[in-house]
């Protein structure tokens, strides 16, 4: 499976990766703490993590999920940026 080519992931040039910003740069507020909040979400999806949480918080499994999807919209980002800039050039 490693040797499928992954468009949306491509290979990076040794420029590109000298490019690449350290995560705590990209996203600073990613380790600020916690915060409390209410938010409404479907009943389904609340089971759902239950579920799959076992015995572990299923707050802390949707964190980590909404965690997850944060860091790969950032490094997807950063990518775009690179291969851009790396374009026009």
């Amino acid at each position: 499976m490693a040797d499928v080519p992954d468009e949306d992931s491509p290979e990076l040039s040794d420029a590109q990766f000298l490019q690449l910003k350290p995560l705590r740069e990209v996203l600073p507020d990613l380790n600020m703490g916690k915060q409390r909040i209410t938010i409404m979400l479907d009943t389904a999806v609340v089971n759902a993590y239950k579920a799959k949480a076992g015995g572990r918080g299923y707050q802390t499994l949707i964190n980590e999920t909404l965690r997850r999807g944060l860091l790969a919209d950032s490094v997807k980002e950063a990518l775009r940026e690179v291969l851009r800039e790396e374009k026009s050039s």
